[in-house]
């Protein structure tokens, strides 16, 4: 590993931490982050209007939901992420030309730490209840990827090419 990084939720020890960020000041933060899924044909022929509907009810519009939930409550399921009251959450599910479901969270806030951990956490969350909600229909669907695509604010800024 490069010297001059270091994990930050490790102590000089070795063990665990949460990082101390009392000393940081507070700046807009935004981050997207983006997951793939593949849905078999007999799932997606039940697209009608880009919303698929299943006796468990209509299948974006509550994964739109949890994934606003699961943004939310990332550090209640990620050890070391610090609580945050998030400014923005969106959630937004389309099919690509590749016929790939593509689950966008977009978050932001002003804060001292970033938000990448909450935009993962809700396309994950996202991701999982399209996987929920279809499973009784096939059991060959895929969560293809989650991943950042982009974050501004703070130390640095990333964007995936």
């Amino acid at each position: 590993m490069n010297s001059e990084k270091k994990l930050s939720h490790i102590d000089s020890q070795g063990n665990p931490q949460m990082v101390n960020i009392s000393e940081k000041k507070a700046t807009h933060r935004k981050a997207h982050a983006q997951s793939l899924m593949y849905l078999p044909k007999e799932i997606l022929d039940l697209l009608q209007n880009n919303e698929i509907y299943t006796k468990k009810g209509a299948v974006f519009q509550t994964a739109v939901i949890a994934g606003v939930m699961g943004a939310k409550k990332t550090s209640e399921l990620i050890p070391f992420c610090h609580p945050l009251g998030l400014d923005d959450c969106q959630i937004n599910i389309t099919i690509n030309e590749l016929k790939q479901v593509v689950i966008d969270c977009r978050v932001e806030l002003t804060a001292k730490t970033g938000v990448e951990m909450e935009a993962l956490t809700g396309v994950t969350i996202a991701a999982l209840t399209v996987y929920d909600m279809c499973k009784a229909l096939s059991q060959d669907i895929q969560i293809l990827s989650s991943q950042l695509m982009e974050k501004t604010g703070g130390k640095k800024d990333f964007k995936r090419e």
